[in-house]
This record gives structure tokens, C-alpha cells and sequence, in this order.
């Protein structure tokens, strides 16, 4: 990658990024800026870290577009580019996985800011604010930078002649004389980002929060904070520089829970060979300590966790959403996609209520959920009954899937995708004809707000909640590494609950029968545990990007990598009764090497020696 030293700084929309501090950033600043503009005028040299903050939506992405990849849903559009890949079309250069870009820009804003950030003044009449905005900010580009790292290592990580490699780490500026692309090993990378994170939270608080009297100042933060003329903390001061104005920026909080996520990359068998240092016991007591510190136990958790995306009531009530003073239960860090929208209702609405049917479920996710009683539907104790598939089931399902018979809409209308008889149409059903009609028998309702009004002339629209984080997923992070630490009922660290009690909760809140059965028939054995854990994965967080990653760091079996996702279809017999019949739909083509994410072809072709992952072209 390739910059000049000359450069111009494009100002981002920074209405409600910096929320009560624009009053000392006047005057604003409308056209493209010179470098050297922003010394005088900290609005400007905003403005650069605004570009980071406007990167970070390409790295955190909420699309369900990433789970067309996987086993879990297919596209009705045959030149969907996930779809593409996953028969066999992913190749170094057709790779929607790729982050390169968007990361490695971030990282240049990062390091283009940190170069100068000791030459703006930040606000002009008092020495003390002025370096605490300093500190504040450059804590920031830190966290962002290491962010992007961490990124970039998910996505194009991989072997090298037996070696595990990371990424090229940026540390500084790239220029015209610095900018030749070599690879660091996989280890070195995590090393950078961790020390990256470790300076960012010597300048940055838990949480962007106004102290509402001096001892409510965080005890790390207050050898920041400059001080009144009797001795005491210049709270007013505080406030300005941290407080809750800033709510939505990286904050010690969200530093840990990337950690966490980190952490459990680097613990899990594609990447154990590198060499970290990082293994289950410290993955999973940096996770407890996230809960801890957030005061997160399985008992407390959030009730509207799982319907997280649809919440319209009380504290969590989506229109009501003020950037200051948001708080979700669930959303350990979240961002809004569309503002006020309809744009994936529209993609995925079934066509009989204006949509496009974009996104199908498949029949394999389906059949993940278990029923009530806790048993999967495979299991003789289940009491799963193949005539009626969707009685009886964890309430996920009907939170997730839209099924035949299940409603959605302003108006919960009854969804129909049997398929039609001779002179009869039904353009939800999955017949070929049309084409937003299901491929599967199954229409996504995760992540939609079930209110939006499609009808045209009637059309309404709604905010948009995306979990960049949430504490389901940190607590399923402690789940995961405590089995594999100390087995399904021990604990690590300073946690108070094991793998066990996380799961117990999880699949409570879904509706599961609190006795459970089959969790208690397999609490003493670890394979099945994590047999469980992986599966109570798969549903939470199905359609949040996850499945196609965590497939991969644990190297499952080629053969599960490639099973053909699989549909549904209804039929009506003589006497009125269902009959359903599965189908196969989209085989899976993945090749033995694509554990790994590649190096961008193009990237190769410029740099000789960027080395390409083994047995990509």
C-alpha cells in the first residue's frame, strides 16, 4: 500500500459523534482540508478520526449476507457473490470475505492521526483539558488500530509453508520511501495488537459515562484530570473530555470484549500452532471478567436478549433512541444501520407482503433447534413429530425463521408456502416461476422489525439496532473455552458460573423447559458439551456473521464444511394434511486450504514479497 506525503483530510458527518463537544470546534468546517489545518483547528483534526470512526461499519458488518456461505441459508439471486463462493467461486480475487481496504485505510487514518496528534491544539486556554483531549484521542487511534489488525488476522490469516502468518503490521506512516509489504507471523501480530490495546487503556475509560460528583470519577482516570484551584477534580472537566456525549466510541468496555474475541480465535485448533501464549483458561477468564466487570451473570441475563434486533417497549424501545443516553440490555456495543429504514424488510419480506424473499434459512439450521423439552429432534426422547415440525420448538425458531405458518408484519399475517395445486398460485412457495419466491421452503425474520408496513401508499419505517457486540456472544466465548479449560461445571478464574450455567440460561430464556433433561444427561461429558455449545452458537447468533468464522477456527471436518444445504417442500395430501418432503438445494464446495482466508490477489501482483496463504492463486 502506497501513499504520498501530501495529504487531504475528507471530513466525515460529525453530528452526534462528538454530540455536546461541537460547541468548541467552531467554526465547522464544510470542504477538504490540508494536513497542516488541523494544528489550529482540532475540528479538522476531528475529522481524520472521524474517517476511522466511519471505516468501522465495514469491519463490524450486522449483513446476513455472510451466512449464505454457510450451511445456514442459501440467496434467491444467483449472483450473489457469498452464494458464488460457496459452490466453489472463492478464489484470491473474488473474495467477499476480504477486509484488506477498508482495514489498511483505517490504519493509515490511524497512523496519520497519531503522527500529528501532538501538534493540534485541542482547546485553546487551558494546558490541562487541552492534553486530556490529546490522550483521549490518541487512546483512541491506538484501540482503532489494533481493532483493524485484529481484523485483518480473521480474514487473511494463514499457512505459509507450514507456518502460521498474520498480516503486514503498519506502525507508522506509510510513504512514498515505506511502504513494502512483508508479513508478520500470526504470533507478532497478536502481540502488536494486545500492546496497541494496552496503551489505549492507560488513556481511556470503562465506559464514556458524566461523573455526577468527584468520586464518581473513575479511580484510573483521575491522574488525567487537571484540577481546581482547592485541590479537588475539575469534574466539569471530565465530563467534557469523557463523559456521556461519547457513548457509542471504543471504550475500555468494548476494548475487553474484542480481547475476548481475540483471544478466542487465537485459543481455538486452526490457530493453536502459532504460539500465542493464548489458550482456553486465559480466553475464558478474560471473558468472565468482561461479564464481571459489566456486572453480567447467567441469572441476570437479558430477557429481550434473543429478540435483541425487535425490542419496542420501555428502556429498550428502538424509536426512542438518543445516541447519549441509549442503553440496551443486551448490546454490549451496537451501532443503527439505516436510521429510520426499511431497506431489509424489503430484501427479505416473503413477496406476498412486498418483499424480495432475498435470504432462505435452510432446513439444516432448522433442524438445530431442539424442541421444548430440550432434546434435539434427532433424539428418541425428543417427541419430535415429522408431521407437525415446528409444534413444541425452541422459541428461537419462531423468532428466527419464518416458516409455513408462522406471521410477520404489521399486521402478523399467517405465512403460506405450500405448494400450489393445479390453478392455484401461491407466490410465497418455493417454486421456480417466481423469483423472490423461497428456495427453501423458509424466509428470514431474524434481524427484520416485525411492525415495518411494506404496502405500498401504507409503507412505514423503523430504526435498525446492529449488535457489533453483545454479552450472549461473550458469555458463549466464556462457554466455549471454560468446557474446553476445565470442563463443563468447572469455573476459571474469578467466575462464579460454568459452561454449564451459561448454557442452562441461554436455553431457559429461548423457552427451553428449565429441567432440561438432556443438558443434565451431558453436564459430566465435555465432547457433548461442546457439541452443545457450538450448536447454542449456531442459533444465537445465527445471521450476526459468526458461523462462517467459528466453523473455521475449529476446523471441522471438510465434509461438514460441505454440507449441502438442504429445503423443504410442502405439499397438501388428500385429506388437507401436510406433507413434507426435504430437498437438497446448493451443494457446498470448499476446498481442504480454505480454512484460511487468501491475500488479495491484486496485493501480491504489487508487492513480491507478500507471500500468498498456501495453495491460493
Amino acid at each position: 500500500m502506497k501513499f504520498k506525503k501530501s495529504y487531504i483530510i475528507p471530513l466525515v458527518a460529525l453530528t452526534g459523534l462528538f454530540g455536546a463537544c461541537d460547541d468548541m470546534f467552531e467554526p465547522a468546517i464544510e470542504n477538504n482540508q490540508e494536513l497542516s489545518d488541523m494544528y489550529d483547528n482540532p475540528k479538522v483534526a476531528q475529522g481524520l478520526i472521524g474517517q476511522v470512526y466511519s471505516l468501522v461499519g465495514g469491519v463490524y458488518t450486522t449483513s446476513p449476507d455472510v451466512d449464505l456461505a454457510t450451511d445456514d441459508a442459501v440467496v434467491n439471486d444467483t449472483y450473489n457473490s457469498w452464494s458464488t463462493m460457496a459452490i466453489g467461486g472463492w478464489k484470491a480475487d473474488m473474495n467477499p470475505t476480504s477486509v484488506w481496504n477498508v482495514c489498511y485505510d483505517g490504519i493509515h487514518y490511524c497512523n496519520l492521526f497519531l503522527e500529528n496528534v501532538d501538534k493540534v491544539t485541542w482547546f485553546k486556554g487551558d494546558i490541562g483539558i487541552d492534553k486530556m483531549f490529546r490522550d483521549r484521542f490518541r487512546a483512541e487511534a491506538y484501540a482503532y488500530r489494533a481493532l483493524f489488525h485484529f481484523k485483518l488476522l480473521q480474514s487473511h490469516a494463514g499457512m505459509v509453508g507450514g507456518t502460521l502468518m498474520g498480516v503486514p503490521i503498519h506502525d507508522r506512516l506509510e510513504t512514498e520511501g515505506n511502504y513494502i509489504q512483508t508479513r508478520s507471523t500470526f504470533k507478532e501480530c497478536v502481540d502488536f495488537i494486545m500492546n496497541d490495546f494496552n496503551k489505549a487503556l492507560e488513556f481511556i475509560p470503562y465506559t464514556f459515562a458524566d461523573a455526577e460528583y468527584e468520586d464518581a470519577i473513575p479511580e484510573n482516570m483521575r491522574r488525567l484530570v487537571v484540577l481546581n484551584a482547592d485541590g479537588s477534580l475539575n469534574r466539569g472537566a471530565y465530563n467534557r473530555v469523557y463523559g456521556v456525549q461519547n457513548k457509542g466510541k471504543i471504550d475500555g468496555k468494548i476494548i475487553a470484549a474484542i480481547k475476548s474475541q481475540l483471544e478466542l480465535l487465537c485459543a481455538s485448533p486452526a490457530y493453536q500452532s502459532a504460539g500465542t501464549g493464548i489458550d482456553w483458561t486465559i480466553a475464558a477468564k478474560d471473558a468472565a471478567k468482561v461479564l464481571s466487570d459489566a456486572g453480567k451473570t447467567p441469572g441476570n441475563l437479558s430477557p429481550i436478549g434473543y429478540y435483541w434486533y425487535d425490542c419496542t417497549s420501555g428502556a429498550d424501545n428502538v424509536e426512542s433512541f438518543k445516541r447519549t443516553d441509549y442503553e440496551h440490555t443486551e448490546l454490549l456495543w451496537h451501532d443503527f444501520n439505516d436510521g429510520n429504514g426499511r431497506s431489509l424488510e424489503q430484501n427479505c419480506y416473503p413477496p406476498s407482503l412486498y418483499g424480495n424473499g432475498y435470504i432462505n434459512p435452510t432446513q439444516n439450521l432448522v433442524d438445530a433447534f431442539p424442541m421444548a423439552n430440550g432434546y434435539p429432534i434427532t433424539d428418541a426422547n425428543s417427541q419430535y413429530d415429522a408431521n407437525n415440525p415446528f409444534d413444541n420448538r425452541d422459541k428461537r425458531l419462531a423468532a428466527y425463521i419464518l416458516y409455513n405458518g408462522n406471521t410477520i408484519g404489521h399486521e402478523n399475517k399467517v405465512i403460506s408456502v405450500v405448494m400450489p395445486t393445479s390453478g392455484n398460485s401461491n407466490i410465497d412457495a418455493n417454486n421456480q416461476e417466481n423469483k423472490k419466491s423461497t428456495r427453501t421452503g423458509y424466509y428470514l425474520k431474524k434481524l427484520l422489525r416485525s411492525t415495518i408496513n411494506l404496502t405500498p401508499g401504507s409503507q412505514n419505517a423503523l430504526k435498525h439496532i446492529g449488535a457489533r457486540i453483545r454479552y450472549t456472544e461473550i458469555f458463549l466465548n466464556y462457554a466455549e473455552a471454560a468446557n474446553e479449560a476445565v470442563g463443563p461445571t468447572g469455573t476459571v478464574g474469578d467466575a462464579t458460573f460454568s459452561a454449564y450455567d451459561v448454557i442452562k440460561a441461554i436455553r431457559t430464556r429461548a423457552g427451553i423447559d428449565p429441567a432440561d433433561p438432556y443438558l443434565e444427561s451431558i453436564k459430566s461429558d465435555k465432547d457433548k458439551m461442546r457439541e452443545l455449545i457450538r450448536n447454542e452458537r449456531r442459533l444465537e447468533l445465527c445471521f450476526e456473521n459468526h458461523r462462517f468464522w467459528d466453523l473455521r477456527r475449529w476446523q471441522v471436518d471438510l465434509a461438514t464444511l460441505n454440507t449441502t444445504a438442504k429445503g423443504v417442500e410442502i405439499t397438501e395430501n388428500a385429506d388437507k394434511s401436510l406433507k413434507y418432503t426435504t430437498k437438497d438445494v446448493e451443494t457446498r464446495n470448499y476446498k481442504d486450504y480454505q480454512y484460511y482466508g487468501p491475500i488479495p490477489y491484486s496485493e501480491c501482483l504489487k508487492f513480491s514479497e507478500l507471500q500468498q496463504n498456501d495453495n491460493w492463486q
